[in-house]
């Protein structure tokens, strides 16, 4: 997911997709660990765009906080 996307979604928006892609995470690492999966890139991407939403989820809180 791209850092523009992220930027547009709502703070709802963004945890319920949040959630979606951390069990994406569990099920494919799981799946990886069972039998290898076609594209392991798919681990790494989905860890940064969990990083990446959480960074914008702590980035709102702040300024929420701050004003």
């Amino acid at each position: 997911m791209k850092k523009e996307v992220i930027k547009d979604l709502s703070t709802d928006d963004l945890k319920d997709r949040l959630s979606e892609e951390q069990l994406f995470l569990t099920k494919t690492k799981l799946h990886h660990a069972v039998s290898q999966i076609e594209n392991p890139q798919v681990i790494k991407n989905t860890r940064k765009s969990i990083a990446r939403i959480n960074t914008e989820l702590r980035k709102r809180e702040l300024e929420a906080a701050s004003k």
